[in-house]
């Protein structure tokens, strides 16, 4: 027995579908829509530069060259790092309503206007659209991770996170398969971003009715769904405007670093895969996966399959109490890191033209990747729900240099592109990265939610000396409280 009471802890209410449930749909939305925006320009500059197009009679038709179109895509990413660490803080101190619906309506505002700026201004205009972009889709993962923070209890956080994030791969697939249809349609290329633009147009009227911060601020949730979130959850609205960021915790945390460093060999290696390995399959295996849009499709399916199935296995162990928190994210984690590290090595050593084969292993290996919403992504949560979004800002910043630095390595080290050999040496670093990584997060990580993730506030001066005080929350971890099937709270 403690000497301290044990925390209310309100059973899950017996409706099945709740306002957390709906604000989560949301923010699946909003993941898929920007997704989408983000890979359509990658299959619509085809049709901008191809004579060739069906649909181009009526619509421009531009002379970039390569290094122009690759300027344009990556483009994307020079404005996505610069607000990830600011967005994180507005989020943390403020609340994410806002901040995503000024995501995403900017976003949509943008794809408005891009065809009339690629017209009459050219590829710059275009780049210049793109940073914007990216600009406002930095404000996107750290506000929806604040959102999760707040609005996702413990024993759901696994399924309802993976929930929301499978949007990425979602977003792609259905822009995959529709910008090429819409590009070669009578409406021709420009329909793509009115299409985007519409959708986030849409989304953003949708949440600004629907979306809040936290449950505490939500107009249409249960009185019996709020005390479940607030109580399961590990979040405060205390101060929730004026919390002051605890950085040198932050900073100086393991658990957080681990978080970091699992983010970036992510990142480095699922790149890595997705952006070069289709080159390597071309010129060394003889295998043009690029040629066919369903081949090009099945990553990413299977990604979104399995981080279902991962998802929803992870809680299952959780809860039932098979496995602990903590263990949950390292096996995912590392399922997630350690197998794509083994199969990026299978595929540098597999014999040229065994096309079944080859798709097959990337299949897989991007499949696999998808436990890491499982892993690592939860563990901003687990840490702090009042400062997920401010680690996600700093993790996915951190993570999207990362990103970039995937070509940097084939240019570096692949000077004939026909060789293995000199491939081998990319994957190599990637396996590296992935093993590295998620070493640290296995060793360091813990699922305990951090002291200072409670905000201080002062007391009376005493003696001349003010003193703190914790504003003290249901600790997770410290009483282990799961929810039964019948409703029930068990301590």
């Amino acid at each position: 027995m403690t000497d301290t009471p044990l925390p209310d802890v309100a059973p899950k209410p017996d409706r099945y579908i709740g306002m957390r449930h709906i604000i989560a749909t949301l923010l699946f939305l909003a993941t898929t829509v920007s997704y989408g925006t983000r890979v359509s320009m990658s299959v619509t500059i085809v049709a901008m530069t191809s004579s060739n197009s069906t649909s181009t009679n009526n619509f421009p038709v531009f002379d970039w060259n390569r290094s122009t179109q690759d300027m344009i895509l990556s483009s994307f990413f020079w404005g996505y790092i610069v607000l990830q660490v600011p967005a994180g803080m507005i989020a943390g101190r403020f609340g994410a309503k806002y901040l995503l619906f000024f995501s995403m309506a900017s976003t949509g505002i943008i794809n408005l206007l891009l065809p009339l700026a690629a017209t009459a201004q050219g590829s710059m205009a275009v780049v210049a659209c793109r940073v914007g972009m990216g600009l406002t889709q930095g404000l996107l993962y750290p506000s929806l991770h604040g959102a999760l923070g707040q609005w996702v209890p413990e024993e759901e956080r696994s399924r309802l996170g993976t929930f929301v994030y499978s949007g990425a791969q979602f977003g792609t697939i259905v822009e995959l398969l529709i910008s090429g249809v819409l590009s070669d349609s009578a409406w021709g290329w420009p329909s793509v971003f009115y299409v985007a633009g519409i959708a986030c147009l849409g989304w953003s009227i949708l949440w600004l009715l629907i979306g809040d911060s936290t449950p505490g601020t939500s107009r249409w949730i249960t009185k019996e769904e709020r005390k479940y979130i607030e109580t399961n959850a590990g979040s405060s609205e205390l101060g929730h405007g004026s919390m002051p960021t605890p950085w040198l915790s932050i900073l100086t945390s393991l658990p957080f670093w681990a978080i970091l460093l699992a983010h970036c060999g992510q990142n480095l290696g699922f790149w890595t895969l997705l952006s070069e390995m289709p080159s390597y399959m071309n010129h060394v295996l003889n295998v043009n996966i690029k040629e066919n849009g369903n081949l090009s499709s099945l990553p990413y399916i299977a990604m979104l399959i399995l981080s279902f199935i991962f998802s929803w296995i992870a809680d299952f162990l959780v809860n039932r109490r098979i496995i602990s928190l903590v263990t949950s994210r390292r096996i995912f984690n590392s399922i997630a890191l350690w197998g794509p590290a083994v199969a990026l090595i299978g595929l540098s050593y597999l014999p040229p033209g065994h096309l079944t084969l080859a798709v097959v292993l990337l299949t897989v290996t991007v499949g696999l990747n998808g436990a890491h919403y499982s892993g690592f992504m939860m563990s901003h949560i687990d840490l702090s729900p009042n400062y997920a979004s401010t680690m996600m800002g700093l993790t996915n910043g951190a993570g999207a240099i990362f990103s970039l630095l995937a070509p940097f390595t084939v240019s570096i080290f692949v000077s004939d592109e026909t060789q293995a050999s000199e491939w081998r040496k990319v994957f190599f670093i990637s396996a590296s990265f992935y093993f590295l990584t998620n070493l640290f997060y296995v060793l360091f990580i813990t699922a305990d939610i951090q002291s200072w993730n409670e905000p201080k506030h002062s007391e009376p001066i005493e003696d001349g000396v003010k003193k703190e005080k914790s504003v003290k929350e249901p600790k997770r971890k410290k009483i282990n409280v799961t929810t039964s099937v019948n409703g029930e709270a068990k301590f």
